[in-house]
Order: C-alpha cells, then structure tokens, then sequence
C-alpha cells in the first residue's frame, strides 16, 4: 500500500521552487489549481482555472508567485489522503499537476533504450529470446552510441552498415536518424499523480516502468517547467508489431505524472534538466527489488531539439502540452527464471525520484482493476462554469 506525506512529495529543498500542483476539492466537486508553499497549499484556480492557463503567461513562475490565493490546507493532510485504499473522500487529495496539456512522448532518446527497442523488435513480444538477440544485436552496433549524433554524417554511415549487413530496425532510424519518434502517450485528463495505482494492460506479460522527466511547454513552444513521469511500458505488445504502440502504451491509468509541476525560476531551469538524474526503485510482494536511473546528460536529443519537433507550423498545440523525455532505463535483470529479464507483479510499487522534482510513487495493478477515468474534459469546463471561473 503506497503512503504519502509532504516530504515525499516534496524536492530536496522543499518550498524554494515554484511548485504548482492539482487537489480534488470534494467541496466544489472538481479540481483545483494549487500553489505550494511554505505556509500550506493555495487555490489559485480564480486566476489561473487550469494549469494550462498558467503556463500561457508570460512568466508563469511570476504570475503565479505573485497570487495570493486561498488557503486549502497543509500539504501533509493532502498528501496522505491521496492514496484510493485509505482517501477520505470528504477531504482534499492530490491530482496529477497537469489538465488540458495534450500527453506526448519521445521514444527512443537514449542509446541503451534504444538497443533495448531493438532487441523487443527482433524477440517478438518472447523475452526468453531477448537475451541471445541483445548480445548479437551488441556485437554489431556496440553498446555506447552516446556520442553519435541523430541525423549526423556518422549516423547515416552506420545507417549504411547496418543495412547492408541486414541489421537495420525501425526504431535505430528514429534512434540516430534526423526524425525523432514522438508519439500521444494518453488522452487528455487522462493521466493519474502520485499515491495513486497507475495500469498495466491485464493482457501483458513482459512489461516495465520508465522513469523520465517531463516538460511543459505552452502553446508558444516555450518551456516552462518540469515534472516526473512513468511511461509505463508493454514490452511484448510493442515487440510483437509496432503498429501495437497505442496498446502498449495508452490504458487506463498507464500514464502517470507528479508529484508537481515545477516551473521554471532563479531556482531551477532547462539546464537543471540536462543534467537532471532520475532514480527508479520498484519493490514487490515478493521481497524482490530493482534499482536504476536515467542521466539526461545521456540523452541523444537535446530537450529543446524535442521540443521543436514537436510543435511548429506542421502541429499546434492550442492548450499546450507536455513531453516525456524518454529514458536510458532498460531493465534486464532476471526476477523469476534466468534469461527471462524483469516484469511487473501485482503490486510493485514504483518510485521515481529527481532532487528538484521529488518523488512519483504509484502501485501497479491491472488497468481494468484501477480507478476508471471518468472526469473528463466536459466534467472540468462543467465544474470550473459551475464555480463561475470560466
């Protein structure tokens, strides 16, 4: 059973950043934008009615420093009445800090996820066979590609060799060729925030998180802020077919965002990002553990190079959006038989943590077991109308 406070919640240097986040207000039936500060949380929601709003303003730190708001309570009530199994529905609990940014991701950012896709292809969906193809697969791209640079002239060569050699995949062209994979991870709303069950297809038999650090960017293409994220990943759905990507990706709760949004200040920006280190931990029933991280300092594409494939004359995004960065994180140490690699049981719970982010914490459980997602975008417009904020 996960459990929260405010020191899980919160970065290492606590309320000295621009946090925004989201809290379920039972009395108003609907969400609310919050500041969190050092005296408690803050419903800014008459000023900024979505977080999407917010990251429109010209300095949306300011803006949102410079609100009073109306103190809701203190962080640690809210936090640890966020889980489902313990939540006083009569009381606050915390939503993921994003709404009507549209949910995108960029895959294949980092050379050893993208070996690790590479292997998903040739394996088919069997991680039985995964660990044969991975030393083959080494042997003829190596196992650091850090330093080639997507799209280069030393890309395309090795593009090249590899194709001649029979070698070439579909995700080693979105790897170090000059078109990034971005994708729609989840409908909007969709996604569920920290202390909540985030979804695993009941289908998937090879599976596992990815722990990365997401963006918000407004409608301008401006980076405002960041947060954490777990791509939850089907490893045999989109190994057998990459037309399967929407299935391996997009379930019910399978996109999960938090702890807050921390927006870009004189305490934290986009260079704290690159060379921002996020750590995995998932721990199960079974008494098995499993560490990791991902180094942005690592990545391939530079934040701002996503960034701009992303939006721009060919795709608008009027309400903004946010992005995954992708991950280094490729688990392949066995739980259960050797050469069979790691994948979700029934209630791992996942942390993702980040010094200036804080910590993402969900328990895994089958999507059709998770809460369903029933507050939608007619449910919010509704709620914020009802409230006189629109």
């Amino acid at each position: 059973m996960v459990s929260l406070n405010a020191t899980s919640v919160l970065p290492d240097d606590g309320t000295a950043g621009t946090l925004v986040g989201r809290v379920f207000l039972p009395a108003a039936a609907g969400p609310s934008v919050v500041a969190i500060r050092r005296g408690g949380v803050f419903d800014v929601t008459a000023r900024f009615p979505t977080v999407s709003a917010l990251a429109e303003e010209v300095d949306p730190a300011a803006a949102l420093n410079s609100t009073d708001g109306e103190r809701i309570g203190d962080l640690e009530a809210i936090a640890a009445n966020t889980p489902p199994d313990t939540r006083d529905a009569a009381r606050p609990w915390l939503l993921a800090p994003i709404d009507l940014q549209v949910l995108k991701a960029a895959g294949v950012t980092f050379a050893v996820s993208m070996l690790e896709r590479v292997i998903e292809e040739r394996a088919r969906g069997n991680p039985s066979a995964a660990e044969a193809i991975r030393a083959e697969v080494v042997r003829l791209v190596g196992d650091d590609l850090s330093k080639l640079k997507p799209g280069s002239a030393a890309a395309m060569h090795l593009k090249e060799v590899l194709i001649a050699q029979q070698a070439w995949s579909q995700y080693l062209e979105v790897g170090i060729g000059p078109d990034a994979e971005v994708f729609t991870k989840a409908p909007v709303l969709s996604s569920v925030g920290t202390g909540i069950d985030a979804g695993l297809h009941p289908k998937s038999t090879w599976n596992n998180p990815e722990p990365e650090v997401v963006l918000a960017v407004s409608s301008r293409g401006k980076i405002v802020g960041a947060t954490l994220g777990n791509d939850v990943n089907l490893r045999d759905f989109e190994g057998r077919s990459a037309l399967l990507l929407s299935k391996a990706k997009d379930n019910n709760a399978s996109c999960a965002i938090g702890p807050l949004l921390r927006l870009f200040d004189h305490s934290f920006g986009l260079d704290d990002v690159r060379r921002m280190e996020v750590a995995l931990t998932v721990t199960g029933d079974d008494g098995f553990t499993l560490e990791g991280h991902s180094s942005i300092a690592r990545i391939s594409r530079d934040p701002e190079d996503l960034v701009a494939q992303t939006v721009g004359p060919v795709h608008q995004y009027p309400d903004g959006f946010v992005l995954f960065l992708g991950t280094m994180f490729a688990p392949v140490k066995d739980r259960d038989a050797h050469g069979q690699g790691f994948t979700h049981k029934r209630n791992d719970i996942v942390t993702i943590a980040a010094p200036k982010l804080g910590r993402l914490i969900n328990r895994m459980r089958p999507s059709d077991e998770c809460e369903p997602w029933q507050f939608g975008i007619t449910a919010l417009m509704t709620s914020l109308a009802r409230r006189k904020y629109l």
